[in-house]
């Protein structure tokens, strides 16, 4: 077995979308091809209600799908299909775009204020790309969720995980999507798939994915008394690590344990042309996408709005 090494380390890079929302931006609108199927990954963290309050009001999407989980606070959605509902803690949100969808996406955070969950984009192949849009809420308790003997605990939120399978099946990109807990100070190794594209994106703590030096946080930029000072921040570091190929990783935690998104998927390895929320595989179907949006005939399957 071989571990995967480290391609690159990024810090995700703050954004504002929707109406006003202030969010972190893993990756995104640039370079598909090391992410590839996948195209977009969101942290939405905020403990000010101001920072998130006016959401996501109606807009289309085409040709994706979307993954969205909850660790806390609550989103209200909306779509053109008809569909409604709530996405509290530990919920998940699975929406095909497919040939044409608007929809609405509202978040409340919780008793405290607070918000954050995770958006992923999920490329769909030129054949899938005006399929029939779908769309399916899972609860947090649907999840499986098991714990090794080294105290560490996994939640499969797609595709299977030494044997247990998650929730969501429908992603055409038939990814692994693991949120994991390793406790403080252990070396953990998880299997993967040779040779599917994966990252990381750590939320809480702290780790070395090359496990060979003492964990660390990074360096982010912080203000006190009106000066910037260069700190480690290890509560909850931001931080994307892609890998390269091999048939599992490893890592060591750091002195509070370590909390990460872990991620994969097989390549479909096809031109993308990429307009806002619409995605295609040619900049004339990107054009035809925007007429029909301007003429009233984007939305192929009609629900109620």
């Amino acid at each position: 077995m071989s571990v995967r090494p480290i391609l690159e380390k990024n810090i995700s890079t703050p954004v504002i979308e929707g109406a006003g929302v202030k969010l972190n931006r893993a990756f995104g609108f640039g370079n598909t091809s090391q992410f590839d199927p996948f195209l977009l990954l969101d942290d939405f963290r905020n403990d000010d209600q101001i920072d998130y309050e006016k959401g996501f009001p109606w807009h289309p999407h085409r040709g994706i799908e979307t993954i969205t989980y909850i660790l806390k606070g609550s989103v209200e959605h909306k779509d053109s299909l008809g569909n409604s509902g709530e996405l509290n803690d530990g919920d998940i949100q699975w929406m095909t775009a497919g040939s044409g969808i608007l929809h609405q996406e509202m978040p409340k955070g919780n008793i405290n204020g607070q918000m954050h969950g995770f958006q992923l984009w999920a490329n769909l192949p030129s054949d899938l790309k005006m399929t029939n849009p779908n769309y399916q809420d899972v609860k947090g308790n649907e999840i499986n969720t098991i714990k090794d003997d080294d105290e560490t605990i996994i939640k499969i939120i797609i595709g299977n995980y030494k044997g247990y399978i998650g929730p969501i099946k429908e992603v055409a990109s038939k990814p692994q999507y693991l949120d994991i807990y390793v406790p403080p100070n252990t070396v953990k190794t998880i299997p993967m798939s040779t040779y599917d594209n994966c990252f990381a994106y750590v939320f809480e703590g702290s780790a070395k994915f090359d496990y060979s030096s003492k964990p660390q946080g990074v360096k982010v930029e912080k203000s006190f008394n009106n000066e910037d000072y260069t700190i480690r921040d290890l509560s909850g570091n931001k931080t994307l690590i892609t890998f390269d190929t091999g048939d599992k990783i490893k890592l060591l935690s750091g002195n509070h344990g370590v909390r990460f998104l872990l991620i994969s998927g097989t390549p479909i390895q096809e031109p993308v042309a990429w307009h806002g929320p619409i995605v295609m595989n040619t900049n004339d179907e990107i054009k035809l996408a925007m007429q029909e949006l301007n003429n009233g005939t984007f939305i192929k399957n009609k629900g109620g709005i």
